[in-house]
C-alpha cells in the first residue's frame, strides 16, 4: 500500500464565534468572500489535486453546509451531538477518509500563490514525517495576530515557538489517532507526540496568506484576491 495521501479533509464543524453575528444564521465556511462562500477557495485547492475523496465534517448548522457541498461530491462526516474537535473530528471521518495519510484543510483561509496540498504533496517523505505542516512566514500573513506559532530547523523539523503560522493546511498519518483515550480532542495532541519523536516537519509557503476566521479579515482577503 502506497504511503501518498487521496483524499481531504476540510474542516468545517466550527462555530465560527470570532465572526459575531455574521455566524448567527449561517456557518463561517458560509460567509461570503469577494462574492463567493469562503469554502470555495478551499475546494478551489482540492480540485487541483483531484484527489478520490473529498470529505467534511459537520456540526453548527449543518443542513446548510451538507446542501452546499453534497452535490459537489463531498462526503460528509457529521459531528453529533458534540462537536469533536480536530483531532476527533479526523478520526470519526476515517471510514470516509481511508487508511492512508490524508490532507487536512481549515476553511478559514485565503492563499495566494501555489497551491499549499500540492507544494505538500510535493515535498511529503513518509519514510522521515508523520506529519508535514504548511506554515507561512510572519511576515507574509494577514489578520494574524501573535509571534507564531512555530520554529523550524535546517531540515524542516519544527517546534513550537516564534516565527512560522500555521496555515491550515497539512498532510499527517492517522494511525495514532487511534490510541488516544478521549473522544474530542485537538490534533495538537498528536503534533506533540510526532514532535517528541523528531517527526514533526513544516514547509514554508511561498506566497501570501490571510485568516479569514474573524470580521476584519474579510475585507483583507477580498484585497489579497483582488492584487492577484
Amino acid at each position: 500500500m502506497t504511503r501518498n495521501p487521496e483524499a481531504v479533509m476540510l474542516f468545517a464543524a466550527g462555530f465560527g464565534t470570532r465572526m459575531g453575528v455574521l455566524t448567527k444564521d449561517r456557518p463561517k465556511p458560509l460567509i461570503e468572500v469577494a462574492g463567493r462562500p469562503l469554502i470555495d477557495y478551499a475546494l478551489d485547492l482540492t480540485g487541483d489535486l483531484q484527489p478520490r475523496r473529498v470529505v467534511a465534517n459537520l456540526h453548527y448548522l449543518p443542513d446548510q453546509l451538507e446542501a452546499y457541498l453534497a452535490p459537489k461530491g463531498v462526503l460528509i462526516s457529521r459531528e453529533d451531538p458534540d462537536i469533536l474537535e480536530t483531532g476527533g473530528g479526523l478520526r470519526a471521518a476515517l471510514p470516509l477518509l481511508g487508511r492512508r495519510p490524508v490532507f487536512t484543510l481549515n476553511t478559514d483561509a485565503i492563499w495566494s500563490g501555489p497551491n499549499p496540498l500540492t507544494l505538500l504533496r510535493d515535498a511529503w517523505n513518509p519514510d522521515r514525517m508523520d506529519a508535514l505542516l504548511m506554515c507561512v512566514p510572519i511576515e507574509r500573513t494577514l489578520g494574524h495576530a501573535g509571534k507564531g506559532d512555530f520554529t523550524a530547523d535546517a531540515e524542516g523539523r519544527i517546534t513550537r515557538g516564534p516565527g512560522l503560522v500555521f496555515g491550515g493546511a497539512q498532510i499527517m498519518k492517522t494511525e495514532t489517532l487511534m490510541a488516544v483515550s478521549e473522544r474530542a480532542f485537538s490534533l495538537n495532541v498528536l503534533w506533540d507526540q510526532m514532535h517528541a519523536q523528531g517527526r514533526l516537519f513544516a514547509t514554508t509557503y511561498p506566497g501570501r496568506w490571510c485568516d479569514v476566521g474573524h470580521p476584519e479579515g474579510i475585507a483583507l482577503a477580498e484585497g489579497l484576491i483582488a492584487d492577484v
